[in-house]
């Protein structure tokens, strides 16, 4: 029954009472006023009664300046990764005058960040053995699973005495740092720096080869080496643990996660050898792990604890980009998580300019600035170890090599005249040098193959000779210097053939001009002809104080004199005809700023020129750092599958979840131990299952939060939300970029994408049955003793693909559960 309305005297306010929207979101109304309301102004009593008198009904003051939406509670409209977190401040807000959206309230007791690990206060003091151990479950659990991962990853470690898989290529760049010697990979320098500090700790000299198959020498510690190495592998496994906590997930959950990274066989067989993944994978798991602590320190902004989870995180970002670029994946997650947070903090009017500015100075600091600075300090310790001459010289600047000890070039004539012998290096970032072979191109004027290559032998020298139509060279007559606008020759030394171009379509780019080489030392044309242009020179300065044309720092251009085109060597690699080297041509276009068309005098020897003054040359570090970058991120984009032949052993991104593939990862035979390269299926098959099951689960909820329904509190639904997330993106972030690279790919490029599919896994096991109220104690300790049950059952079943198959490969029944598994021999 409508009450009748009747005159209500508030009286007058005391003061003005600072309100906040989630005041009026926690009225309830009640069924039936059968209770007073009494204000408690010692001057005035406020009551309302209906018509009999017996009744009263709760009265709110509202005007229209301080008027505020009132909503059933719900699913609400939070949805970021920091879902119901409330103000960092505990002081009353006063929003007077202010629109307030409807938001999810969290009930009694529940903390700030409703996301993540929940803050418990500290326990009593234990009266008991059994009462310590039970409050400190947190430690010893980790130190259990700690324990196990140290079995299995020791376990028969030196079983097989040959060169595995890619320690071919990592355990050659840790001789490299032992040796000194600068060598050049496409990988970043830290995870190679760690393989060559485990190889000095354990008293290895960098003596050994490190061929593909090869057996270890008495001199090569290698069992020691790979222990050491596989340190890393055993901390991914407490790492799990402790992330799943952080991370808020159940008891059950968390062993779910730690199991799974114990007993993949993929993880396991990976980190047992001298390689880079058990150091990418630990620094993806760090990652992950300090931005969860980082999260649940939300609500102690600016505190020690949260400063130091934020700069851990950002430190390493830092570490795992200086092993692969891959680590930018995992750093794409973390910029996710960054985003939404500031965006959640931007339209918190309850922090004020200062603070946001503080927030987004300590993020620029943390997670930009602090992975840059260790990024480059990988670089510049890489160079200052590795400063004696190598094998990847040639990828480097000239002005750089000629620093590097065993090097001649800073010693070498400086001023270039003519008979001098050089090789000219192109100053594109990451160019080769000029080179060219007997070989012949299979089209086109079929002349001989003029490239750039990247690495020094004889077939890289020029000699730098007159016009056919001038005298010709004489050692013996006055020292002619070169100079902007000669009219040259350049001669093949080893083939005495001329570098030449003509009106013929260039192999791959069609739209240049074909270089080669043609004529001997007596015949050739016009068409051998080149024009010196002075670009300028990094110590004499612009070209109009360029006298003489100096080695290493004189920047030159050669126009061909017919054509008027310019030798040209950009980034487009021959196919297996041109052994996959560089396509050099002559380019039509006059463009003076394109690097590919500009070269130095990188090489020269003249026995009538003085050597040079070793203190005259000095490279910038700066510069060697993004030369080095370009170089590698050139030759990671030559990666590209050879449709000339089958790889064996590369894969595809979609054969990965579903392991339709593995890889064999050392010889098959029967006398050697043999190891294969896949995961465990309930582990890769579950949490890909999980990924998917995650997307639709996710779709049901919005569907009926739409229709009002209500599955979750505030708490819940931010909980899930946030684990969801971090564990979806990672894995989307992971897993899709491989789609779009051309580079050739491999089945061990899933392996950091498997941990975000398995931090799934737990939270959808946690979500529908370990933290589920409907259904009993007994039923999860079931359906998680299923679940163990399942993983370890399947581990024991595929052990033998991580810790070693000896003897022949078909007398190990039962591993090939797919007929696309290659592990046997017919």
């Amino acid at each position: 029954m409508r009450p009748d309305q009747v005159h209500i005297d508030f009286g007058t306010p005391e003061g003005p009472t600072p309100r906040t929207s989630d005041e009026y979101e926690q009225v309830s109304y009640p069924s039936t006023h059968n209770h007073d309301h009494q204000h408690h102004h010692t001057t005035h009593t406020h009551t309302h009664r209906n018509e009999g008198g017996n009744e009263s009904l709760p009265l709110h003051y509202m005007s229209e300046e301080t008027a505020r939406r009132r909503v059933a509670k719900g699913p609400g409209n939070s949805g970021g990764f920091m879902s119901g977190e409330e103000s960092e401040k505990d002081m009353p807000y006063d929003d007077t005058g202010k629109d307030v959206y409807s938001k999810m309230r969290p009930g009694a007791g529940v903390p700030r960040v409703s996301s993540g690990r929940v803050h418990r206060p500290p326990p009593p003091p234990p009266t008991s053995i059994t009462e310590y151990i039970h409050q400190n479950m947190d430690i010893v659990t980790p130190i259990f699973y700690t324990l196990l991962s140290c079995w299995s990853r020791f376990r028969k470690i030196g079983l097989n005495d040959h060169v595995v898989w890619d320690e071919a290529h990592f355990g050659k760049f840790g001789s490299y740092y032992l040796r000194r010697e600068f060598y050049f990979d496409v990988h970043p320098p830290l995870g190679k720096m760690l393989v060559g500090f485990a190889g000095a700790l354990v008293g290895y000299d960098g003596s050994f080869q490190f061929e593909s198959g090869a057996q270890y020498t008495e001199n090569v510690p290698y069992v020691a080496w790979r222990v050491v190495m596989s340190m890393f592998g055993v901390a991914l496994v407490p790492i799990a643990w402790f992330t799943a906590v952080e991370l808020g997930m159940s008891q059950f959950a968390c062993h779910v996660v730690a199991l799974m990274v114990l007993c993949d066989v993929g993880w396991l067989v990976i980190s047992r050898f001298i390689l880079l993944d058990s150091m990418l994978l630990f620094f993806t798991f760090t990652t992950v792990f300090f931005l969860a602590k980082f999260h649940n320190e939300q609500h102690h902004s600016f505190s020690f604890d949260w400063w130091m989870w934020l700069t851990l995180t950002g430190f390493s970002i830092g570490c795992v980009c200086s092993v692969k670029w891959v680590g930018l994946f995992v750093t794409s997650v973390v910029g996710l998580y960054t985003i939404e947070d500031l965006w959640e903090k931007f339209g918190d009017l309850r922090l004020s300019n200062r603070q946001q500015i503080r927030h987004w100075g300590a993020r620029i600091t943390c997670l930009i600035t602090i992975p840059i600075l260790v990024y480059m300090a990988s670089f510049k310790l890489h160079f200052m170890i590795l400063n004696h001459s190598g094998t990847g010289d040639a990828q480097m600047s000239s002005l750089f090599q000629a620093h590097l000890v065993g090097n001649d070039f800073a010693t070498n004539p400086l001023e270039v005249a003519y008979g001098s012998r050089i090789t000219l290096k192109n100053m594109g970032w990451g160019g080769g040098l000029l080179h060219s072979h007997v070989q012949t191109y299979p089209t086109g004027s079929e002349q001989q193959q003029v490239t750039c290559y990247h690495y020094k032998d004889n077939n890289n020298e020029w000699n730098i000779l007159p016009r056919w139509d001038e005298p010709a060279f004489d050692p013996n007559s006055d020292m002619r210097f070169l100079k902007h606008g000669d009219i040259i020759r350049l001669q093949h030394g080893p083939s005495t053939r001329n570098l030449h171009s003509h009106e013929v379509a260039g192999p791959i780019t069609k739209v240049n001009y074909e270089v080669s080489c043609y004529g001997n030392a007596t015949v050739g044309d016009y068409h051998d002809y080149w024009v010196v242009e002075v670009l300028d020179d990094i110590k004499q300065g612009k070209r109009e104080h360029v006298e003489k044309i100096h080695a290493l720092t004189t920047r030159l251009r050669f126009r061909h004199s017919t054509l008027g085109c310019y030798l040209h060597a950009g980034t487009v690699p021959l196919p297996q005809w041109g052994f996959k080297q560089i396509e050099t041509t002559c380019i039509k276009e006059n463009d003076p700023s394109d690097a590919h068309t500009i070269w130095n005098v990188e090489g020269h020897w003249n026995d009538r020129l003085p050597p040079a003054d070793a203190t005259y040359h000095k490279s910038p570090f700066l510069r060697d750092f993004w030369h080095l970058n370009v170089a590698m991120m050139t030759s990671n984009n030559a990666l590209m599958p050879d449709v000339d032949k089958e790889d064996i052993l590369a894969s595809v991104p979609t054969d990965w979840p579903l392991m339709r593939l593995g890889l064999r990862m050392c010889g098959w035979g029967d006398e050697i131990p043999k190891y294969y390269l896949i995961g465990t299926p309930i582990v890769w098959w579950g949490s890909f299952v999980a990924i998917i099951i995650s997307v639709f689960v996710l779709g049901a909820y919005l569907l009926r939060w739409q229709r009002k329904y209500v599955d979750m509190d505030a708490h819940e639904w931010g909980h899930f939300l946030y684990v969801g997330k971090i564990a979806f993106y990672g894995w989307f972030l992971h897993y899709i970029p491989f789609f779009i690279m051309g580079r050739v790919t491999y089945v061990h490029h899933y392996l950091p994408t498997l941990y975000f599919a398995v931090l799934m896994f737990g939270h959808v096991f946690d979500h529908f049955f370990f933290s589920s109220r409907r259904l009993s104690t007994k039923t999860k300790r079931i359906v998680f003793g299923v679940v163990t049950f399942l993983i370890v059952a399947n581990f024991w079943w595929f052990r033998g693909l991580a810790w070693g198959m000896e003897g022949p490969i078909n007398d190990h029944w039962g591993l090939q559960w797919r007929k696309s598994w290659n592990i046997y021999n017919i």
